[in-house]
């Protein structure tokens, strides 16, 4: 039981050390359980020590905000950087190593630094980017096995060759794996004060240097574009479906606070690669240019 546990924490003569990966995952209604957890290392005589890892770097905040309010049970955060794209080809080129043909890698070096800029600049997240690899090895394998079938069926068994993954077989396992993001192709399809709020953010992480902003912040600016270029703007509530859906894809990050208007914003992708996409339109190029009209 519970009590049981709770006894066991505060009268044992070592310290115990719980680590929970992926803690997100034990939300529950009331968020009892999170809570329970983060109270035991309070306890009076506690010897429990927990260590909790999650991918969401407001977990507590959004979750458990009751925890704030104890200055015993507030936990200690400790925030790891997502891998950056210079460190996800370094370790995707030693562990692909020994991929090689002769002196040849199996994965083209283009096709490695493809996958490690796409990579960064959704998450950051090693496992997918050595997911992308292996998925684009086998499916060069497979096309490589299938066309040697057919040739054995037509004339004499011919041997297998080298297989060869390019930049080509990556970018189709990262438009499978990820779907278009910002890429001309799709930016069209964004409608024109998604786009205008796109634009808004990339140019205050421009001028100011901060790659996150508040969203109170950010519709001032919105709407201070809106009014220059004699646009109307959207209501404060329409703002934030906005920013909603440029999150679901994929394009932005939203990190919430209690206060909606304290909601951090900050870009999923490059700028490089957002301003490249909205240059396409004559009036966000235009903005891009100019700015953000002063207050």
């Amino acid at each position: 039981t519970e009590e049981a546990l709770m006894r066991f924490i505060t009268t044992s003569k070592k310290m115990i050390v719980v680590v929970l990966d992926e803690m997100d995952q034990l939300g529950s209604r009331g968020q009892e359980v999170l809570y329970s957890l983060f109270e035991w290392p309070a306890l009076p005589h506690s010897r429990l020590l927990l260590v909790g890892i999650a991918n969401a770097l407001d977990l507590t905040d959004r979750l458990l905000p009751r925890l704030q309010s104890h200055v015993s049970c507030r936990p200690h955060l400790l925030h790891f950087p997502p891998y950056s794209r210079e460190q996800i080809a370094t370790i995707l080129t030693e562990r692909l190593g020994s991929e090689v043909i002769g002196s040849t890698s199996v994965v083209d070096p283009m096709a490695v630094q493809f996958c490690a800029r796409k990579v960064a600049s959704v998450h950051g997240d090693l496992r997918k980017a050595l997911d992308i690899c292996r998925r684009a090895i086998e499916l060069v394998e497979t096309q490589e096995r299938c066309e040697r079938l057919r040739l054995d069926c037509d004339a004499t068994p011919t041997p297998a060759k080298p297989i060869r993954v390019t930049l080509r077989d990556v970018a189709a396992v990262v438009a499978e794996v990820y779907g278009p993001t910002l890429a001309p192709s799709t930016q069209h399809t964004l409608p024109l004060h998604h786009k205008l709020v796109v634009c808004t953010l990339l140019l205050l992480g421009r001028q100011g240097g901060e790659r996150e902003v508040s969203l109170e912040r950010l519709q001032s600016a919105y709407v201070r574009v809106c009014r220059h270029r004699q646009l109307r703007w959207e209501s404060e509530g329409e703002f934030v479906g906005v920013c909603k859906m440029l999150e679901t894809t994929g394009i932005v990050t939203l990190r919430r606070a209690r206060e909606t208007r304290l909601t951090k914003v900050s870009l999923k992708l490059q700028d490089s690669e957002v301003e490249h996409a909205l240059q396409d339109k004559v009036l966000l190029s235009a903005i891009l240019q100019h700015g953000i009209p002063p207050e």
